[in-house]
């Protein structure tokens, strides 16, 4: 059977539910007719205009990003800019364009917990805990028993106690990275590893309050590693990118095999086309 837009919104409601987005975040339809049909659905990091071109041409019919396409109000909508322009080509080819965001991030087998799982990580418990209303709290499973285990970032122990510069190695090996950016004495032993997918400065002050010897997240600021050094913290920067982008195969494949056993007749694909925007050169 075909779904619509709305369709397909409810299912990814249930696997990220807006009720644990941040206050500040603009998670869910962000362009588009939710009672059109749906019949290929892409999923992506950033609705970004090459990603968006893309689509229209491959006559995608609904794009799940985890980057919202408009996250702060928009005064107005020039199709010379980059943002206009999306917002044209999805109007014109009538493509619709869904976010999961701090959501995705905070649900039980999201994207901190996909990156987790990569690491071969265990034991895990929230890194920061988020507020959530009571209808979250009653309807969500939380990432442990406690009801109020919801949060940003992932603390957990590895299958093996090692040293830093072990770590480092590992990380690079199962998140297929040429580099990562370090700080920290290399030979320190490491039992416990905190993680934040996307830009983790935020929770500094939450990793060096835990029992946890190194940080792995993206975007870590200057005097973040140099307050981590001087508590003889550790700390892996993997880059935004890196730290998320790993969400893209882990969703669709959720995504599909949620459709499949509904019957619905629908084209799922992880977009491809999506690179770091840095590049050591």
């Amino acid at each position: 059977m075909s779904a619509t837009v709305a369709e397909i919104i409810k299912i990814m409601d249930q696997l990220a539910p807006p009720l644990l987005a941040e206050e500040w975040d603009n998670v869910g339809l962000q362009i588009g007719d939710p009672r059109l049909p749906v019949r290929r659905i892409w999923v992506a990091l950033d609705p970004s205009p090459e990603v968006v071109k893309a689509a229209c041409q491959k006559e995608v019919d609904l794009l799940i990003t985890h980057h919202p396409l408009i996250f702060r109000p928009l005064k107005s909508i020039d199709f010379e800019t980059p943002g206009g322009s999306i917002i044209q080509m999805a109007a014109h080819r009538q493509l619709a364009i869904f976010s999961a965001h701090t959501n995705l991030d905070i649900v039980r087998d999201g994207v901190n917990d996909v990156l987790a799982q990569r690491l071969g990580m265990r034991n895990l418990s929230v890194l920061q805990p988020v507020k959530v209303g009571e209808r979250a709290k009653e309807d969500i499973r939380p990432l442990t028993s406690a009801k109020t285990e919801f949060g940003i970032g992932r603390i957990g122990s590895l299958a093996k106690d090692g040293s830093l510069k072990s770590l480092v190695s590992l990380v690079k090996k199962k998140l297929k990275l040429d580099f990562v950016k370090v700080a920290g004495e290399l030979e320190m032993k490491v039992k416990q590893v905190a993680i934040c997918s996307g830009s983790g400065s935020s929770l500094m002050q939450a990793f060096l309050s835990s029992k946890a010897q190194v940080y792995i997240s993206g975007d870590i600021h200057y005097h973040d590693a140099r307050e981590a050094e001087d508590a003889n913290r550790g700390i892996i920067d993997i880059g935004h990118f890196s730290s998320e982008h790993l969400m893209v195969d882990a969703l669709a494949q959720q995504l599909e095999n949620i459709i499949s056993k509904a019957g619905i007749e629908a084209e799922i694909m992880a977009c491809t086309i999506e690179k770091d925007p840095f590049r050591i050169i």
